[in-house]
């Protein structure tokens, strides 16, 4: 079933808090390899200029999963999520984030292509993280959704 663009456009998904915790970043640079012990030693972090552990790269992404129902947007818009792939992720870096700090995770659905005659459709969702009304970051992510009824 094709994707209703304004209705997925138009649609208002909730904001919610995440608190940054020095264990959790610590996890995160160990799980994606990152040996830098800027992101895993407070006195290494501290010495290179930081006042806490920094957020490691692509840390956001793990963030917008902590939502209530992280995926529900998609079947709010009619999505088989069955038949959905992850297809691109990016991100633009504001303000650098630290642990202790508390961010202000918001998303919106900004765009939804249709191609190869309906078969494939891309949904865009930019996820906007902020601390005390200042922008950190923003997280674009692709999704990628299978039309199997459609033949192209």
């Amino acid at each position: 079933m094709a994707i209703d663009r304004a209705r997925a456009l138009a649609m208002k998904l909730p904001t919610y808090d995440v608190q940054l915790e020095r264990g959790r970043l610590r996890f995160f640079a160990k799980a994606i390899g990152e040996t830098n012990p800027v992101y895993s030693d407070l006195d290494a972090a501290r010495l290179a200029g930081h006042r806490d552990l920094p957020v490691p790269p692509t840390f956001f992404f793990s963030v917008s999963l902590e939502a209530d129902d992280p995926f529900r947007y998609l079947t709010d818009v009619g999505i088989d999520l069955r038949h959905v792939l992850h297809g691109e992720q990016h991100f633009a870096y504001g303000a650098m984030a630290y642990a202790g700090d508390t961010l202000i995770v918001g998303e919106q659905i900004v765009d939804v292509t249709s191609k190869r005659g309906g078969a494939m459709e891309l949904l865009t969702k930019e996820t906007t993280f902020s601390r005390e009304g200042e922008q950190v970051a923003v997280a674009t992510t692709v999704i990628v959704v299978r039309n199997p009824e459609v033949t192209a």
